[in-house]
């Protein structure tokens, strides 16, 4: 299977990268890790399997990461596999996928660790101002099963059956390179992490391509390993800096600015609610940065 090769970006990720990349040098393809200036023993993990490793001195983002690899690999068919990740099946189903006309990638089945579909991540809609204004205004946490959230879920979405998609996880995820150099590659303005895929899926589909929902290639993933180490503040900037910056990308000037509106008023909400709860002011000094760069946005136009 030398013409598919699988980028994993690493990030701390000690714990979890060693099933993954036994799985991954187990389909037989060319196997790379870029780490991000990881400070546990992700290094070792890597060099007791003998995986080829770029190891960055500083943390260069997701899509950063993911260019080196794409730049280090010459292969015409590049898996993006987070190291939560561990394959199930063959590699086949997905390259097959990005051979089918117009085709510029395909995604396939993640499980959880009770072997569920992953429905509601695995497969997207890409983000419309009215999801993400709710989202930011916590209406889809009150009200999950609003037409706007089933959308962008996918929820009412048949997870057994091959199919068109707007948004493939990028935790389980191929690429043609031929689509990746077209598009030059993935954004690095968004950092150091989310929305980056999202907007490399909204690229592709501008540009007339179609990506695909394979359920004969399977994953089980755990999700989430590194994120919940960040401090709170740093975790809601930089999902929230994602969110904007795709925002200001794709969207209109109105559109624009009511999705930061959204997010101004949301995060007060949040704030309040979670500082209740938590009996500590520090959620409400987490989202007041967010408001800050949401009006920030909101009265600058970016």
């Amino acid at each position: 299977m030398s013409d598919i090769g699988i980028i994993i970006v690493t990030y701390n990720s000690a714990a979890e990268i060693g099933a993954c990349l036994e799985a991954a040098l187990a389909s037989g393809a060319e196997t790379i890790v870029v780490d991000n200036a990881s400070r546990d023993g992700t290094f070792a993990e890597v060099a007791r399997r003998g995986v080829r490793l770029i190891a960055n001195s500083e943390n260069r983002g997701f899509a950063g990461a993911v260019n080196q690899g794409f730049g280090a690999l010459n292969s015409p068919y590049v898996l993006l596999l987070n190291p939560d990740a561990v394959i199930q099946t063959s590699l086949e189903p997905l390259r097959q996928a990005c051979d089918l006309p117009g085709a510029a990638g395909a995604g396939g089945k993640l499980l959880d660790a009770s072997g569920r579909p992953q429905v509601g991540f695995m497969v997207r809609g890409l983000p419309t101002p009215a999801t993400l204004a709710l989202e930011a205004l916590l209406l889809n946490r009150i009200w999950p099963g609003n037409p706007v959230n089933r959308r962008y879920r996918c929820l009412d979405w048949d997870s057994s059956t091959c199919s068109k998609v707007e948004q493939p996880a990028g935790a389980f995820f191929m690429v043609r390179r031929a689509v990746w150099q077209e598009l030059g590659g993935l954004d690095e303005s968004f950092f150091p992490l989310w929305f980056e895929d999202v907007d490399f899926c909204r690229r592709i589909r501008d540009r007339g391509f179609s990506l695909y929902y394979i359920p004969e290639a399977v994953a089980k993933h755990t999700g989430g390993h590194s994120v919940p180490n960040l401090p709170l503040e740093m975790r809601l900037i930089y999902w929230y800096r994602g969110l904007l910056r795709y925002s200001a990308k794709h969207f209109g000037p109105f559109a624009f600015r009511a999705v930061c509106l959204a997010v101004v008023t949301g995060s007060f909400l949040r704030g309040i609610a979670e500082s209740a709860l938590d009996r500590s002011f520090k959620p409400m000094a987490a989202y007041g940065k967010v408001a800050g760069l949401a009006a920030r946005c909101l009265f600058c136009g970016s």
